[in-house]
């Protein structure tokens, strides 16, 4: 507010003046419900889920009743035995993600 009503400057903030608030809601519902829309309207042949959360067991079990093709990705995580049910696949490209040296992104041509 300070910041807003002229009484602080940008320039005066400093660390400690931010926090970082994650606020989930409803994610794993909001999904679950495109993942049921998907299958009922037959909109595609496969989906790939990267979670290992069992709170999808529901979505991944109507899915493969409607014929899709469900493929898991744990990101390299152990998949709880409940979902792992409900699963046509599991596969991780997590070995694959290297960190970038960020010297090499500025240097690399495109």
């Amino acid at each position: 507010k300070m910041l807003l009503n002229g009484k602080e400057r940008i320039e005066d903030l400093t660390e400690n003046d931010f926090s970082i608030l994650i606020d989930q809601k409803g994610v794993d519902m909001k999904i679950g419900l495109d993942i049921a829309s998907l299958a009922y309207k037959k909109q595609v042949d496969q989906i790939v889920l990267i979670s290992g959360d069992s709170d999808f067991v529901p979505a991944s079990k109507l899915a493969r009743r409607e014929g899709i093709d469900f493929i898991l990705d744990s990101l390299g995580e152990k998949v709880k035995d409940d979902l792992s049910l409900h699963i046509d696949g599991l596969k991780t490209h997590i070995d694959s993600l290297k960190p970038i040296n960020k010297t090499q992104l500025l240097t690399t041509d495109l």
